[in-house]
């Protein structure tokens, strides 16, 4: 699969070379580019912002160096993309959504700053026979932009990936998985730590009753999630 972020800060997205996702773009499992949108700029600030019509505080992004820089993605890129506005208004990301962009071919991201982008740029890219076109929201509040969110919606999409996580059944038991139950407490040596043990249960060596007692604490977490909620 194919990432591409369209951003004014390329170097915000560094720590994809780190860890998992960094060792998969090395084995090619996944690919990752940055576009600059100051390139798509005129003009000899090669701004990429106005002020809005009909008055407001902030600054709105022009439609115009969005559009030759989605321009410039269609035009190196064959077949569909699916691309991504991260947004307050949009659908609030979720692990059935990343299981669903997963099986993307290319996934875009438009990253957003200020006050947002000019709303023609979705009007327009929306009925392009050539793109799905998505705005997401990582949840109900506010960050500086979509870099942060895409950064967010990547990890959690480029896991599901084939060859990025080296134990693939790790991906079974985790929390948000299909049946929507979350994972299970974890322990680790030593057994007693500042004098908590770890239950007794998962020392015994019985793997039924461990399997059992690692369904219904995941049972008791989801449920205690359900009442904060």
């Amino acid at each position: 699969m194919k990432f591409t972020a369209v951003t004014i800060f390329p170097e915000y997205f560094a720590p994809l070379n780190l860890s998992l996702i960094g060792k998969a773009i090395e084995r090619e499992a996944l690919s990752f580019e940055t576009i600059d949108l100051r390139e798509f700029a005129t003009g000899n600030h090669r701004s990429v912002d106005d002020s809005p019509y009909g008055g407001g505080a902030g600054m709105v992004m022009s439609p115009e160096p969005w559009g030759a820089a989605i321009d410039n993605v269609l035009a190196k890129n064959e077949g569909e993309i699916d691309l991504i506005f991260p947004t307050p208004a949009g659908k609030v990301f979720n692990q059935r959504i990343a299981e669903s962009l997963s099986n993307s071919n290319h996934l875009v991201f438009a990253c957003g700053r200020y006050e947002g982008i000019d709303a023609r740029v979705v009007e327009f890219y929306r009925t392009n026979p050539r793109i799905r076109l998505h705005e997401i929201s990582i949840g109900d509040y506010v960050i500086n932009g979509g870099e942060g969110a895409t950064l967010v919606m990547i990890e959690a999409i480029a896991r599901l990936i084939p060859g990025v996580i080296g134990n693939p059944e790790s991906l079974l038991e985790e929390s948000h998985n299909e049946i929507g139950e979350l994972e299970y407490p974890v322990y680790t040596k030593p057994a007693t730590w500042r004098g908590l043990p770890v239950p007794e249960v998962l020392l015994s060596g019985n793997h039924g009753a461990i399997e059992n007692w690692r369904k219904e604490a995941a049972r008791k977490r989801k449920e205690g999630q359900d009442r904060r909620e």
